[in-house]
């Protein structure tokens, strides 16, 4: 469960009681390229359950393993988790425009603010597009505050995610061959 986190008024209770037992308690993210290592994160299911249900569920189809790190820019973030176009060895100009097979997800906005280490769902400007794709800070970023899901934070590995392959130009397209998710478990 994400610590230290607390619900806020009615609507945190029923998604609690919706949430029913822990869903999941986190995902280990295996990194290969110019970074490897092991990055683990410790999931917000009571903060996001939806989110957290379907990032575990994708996890363990197998449908993160070969995915690549496709937008990274310095003292900002590292986005991943395009299923649909952002598979390594791909076509890399339409990574980061797909998502899966599973529906959108619903905004499950929070007070917990985007710090280093946090993981938020990614989304186009419809606050409840979010799909399959995330994004972990390098650095603070509380401009996104109440805008984006957080769905957890990394436990451990924040050297592999420092040594992620940085993108160019504003948008962090990475050239090349990015980095990517060897392997995406689910954790105990």
């Amino acid at each position: 469960m994400f610590k230290g986190a607390a619900f806020k008024g009615a609507a945190g209770l029923l998604a609690l009681c919706l949430a029913g037992p822990a869903l999941a308690a986190g995902i280990a993210i295996e990194v290969a390229g110019e970074a490897n290592g092991v990055i683990t994160i410790d999931l917000a299911e009571d903060i996001a359950p939806n989110h957290v249900a379907q990032i575990t569920a994708l996890a363990a189809d197998g449908a993160y393993d070969g995915v690549v790190f496709h937008r990274v820019i310095e003292g900002f973030m590292a986005q991943t988790g395009d299923v649909q176009f952002g598979r390594s060895g791909e076509d890399m100009r339409r990574a980061g425009m797909g998502g899966s097979s599973r529906p959108d997800l619903a905004a499950e906005f929070s007070d917990l603010p985007f710090d280093r280490g946090v993981v938020g769902m990614a989304r186009s400007q419809d606050p409840n597009s979010a799909n399959s794709q995330f994004f972990i800070m390098f650095a603070p970023g509380h401009f996104l505050n109440g805008q984006y899901t957080v769905v957890g934070h990394v436990t451990g590995g924040l050297d592999v995610l420092d040594a992620i392959k940085r993108g160019q130009g504003p948008n962090g397209a990475v050239l090349g061959a990015p980095d990517r998710m060897a392997k995406v478990t689910v954790t105990p």
